[in-house]
This record gives structure tokens, sequence and C-alpha cells, in this order.
């Protein structure tokens, strides 16, 4: 049995998606952002979801690292590229580049105020995330160019992970009409019956 921890629009939404596709045993805990439990903070310090604790006892956080860690442990589920697969670099390249680049973008964008220690410099982080987060879009975007998915030619965790954060973007489409190839992809995608069914809780269209 696993236990996550997680809450509605929040990175939860790929480790759920991540467990509910490989089809495993999950105890869901949602955690409130006022009052964590104590449990929750000695696991996840900064009070950030999603963090699961597995079937051992071990614990983690880190959306990427919770959903390559599942998608490798039950490679039944076909959920990454193997690990001698060619898609497999591809896989790997876009997961960190969406963890490192492109949800701190996003961050920044939703609290400019922890980036900044002059209230007068808010507005001013805020437009370098927003201009950041759409360049970075346009870099997923251009890749995709000739594929359907991120990685190989079938979808992976990654281009769940990619849907989330597309539709997190802060002003206008979510996400963007020009992103031709990230509309396509994430249209596809909003038709499989896990996704479908987690944005009934999380909202994220």
């Amino acid at each position: 049995m696993y236990t996550l921890y997680s809450r509605p629009g929040s990175g939860g939404f790929v480790a759920e998606a991540v467990l509910e596709m490989a089809g495993l045993p999950v105890m869901l805990i949602n955690v409130a952002k006022a009052e964590p439990p104590a449990e929750f903070l000695a696991i996840s310090p900064l009070g950030q979801v999603p963090a699961l604790i597995l079937p051992d006892g071990r614990a983690m956080t880190e959306s990427a690292a919770i959903s390559i860690l599942v998608a490798d442990l039950h490679p039944e589920a076909g959920l990454a590229p193997a690990i001698d697969s060619p898609a497999r670099p591809d896989f790997l390249r876009w997961m960190l580049f969406m963890s490192s680049a492109l949800y701190p973008a996003l961050l920044r964008y939703f609290y400019a105020d922890r980036y900044t220690t002059a209230p007068s410099g808010v507005e001013a982080v805020r437009a370098a995330a927003l201009a950041e987060t759409d360049r970075l879009f346009a870099v997923v975007d251009t890749a995709l160019g000739g594929r359907g998915w991120l990685a190989g030619d079938r979808m992976s965790i990654a281009d769940v992970y990619l849907l989330m954060l597309a539709h997190w973007h802060p002003v206008g489409d979510r996400p963007r009409d020009e992103w031709v190839r990230i509309v396509d992809l994430c249209t596809r995608l909003r038709a499989h019956p896990v996704v479908d069914r987690l944005n009934r809780t999380h909202r994220f269209w």
C-alpha cells in the first residue's frame, strides 16, 4: 500500500495519476495548506505536496521523482520507456527540464513575493516569470514537432506532467493556442479516463 499526501490543484495531480495508471493500491491524504499534520511535515519540511510513503515505509517528495520511480518499479504499466529503450533519454530529459525549469518558473509567477525582499519588486518578478514560462513552453512545443508524445511513440507519465503544467499557465488560454503541438497533446490526453477523473477534483480545465 502506498500513502500519498496531496491536495487539489497541486503537483499531486501527476503523482495520483502515475499511481492510478499503474493500478496500485494507494491511501490518499489531502493536506490543507493552513495546518498540515506533523507526520506530513516530517516527510516534507517545506509543506509541499506531493509526498509519498512507499510500501516499505520509506518516504519521498518531488513530483517528477515520484513519477519516474513508480513508472520504473511497475514497467508493466508502460508509463515510462524502459532503461534500454531509445526513447529513455528523451523521457529523462523532458521530465527534468519540466521539473527544474518550467515548474520553478510557474512558481515564481504565483509566489512572486517569495523571490524578492522589496514589495515593489513583486510585479517585476511576476512579469519575468511569465516571460520565462512562455519561452520554456515554446521550447517544448518545438520539440514535439514530428512526434505525438514527448518520449517515443506512446504516452508516458512525462506527457501527464506536461499537461498539468500547461494547465497551470496563469494568463489567457491554458495551454496557449499558439503552442499547437502542446494543445494537441493535451486535447488527446484529457480523454484518458484517469486524467478525466482526476480533473474532477483538481479542476485544471
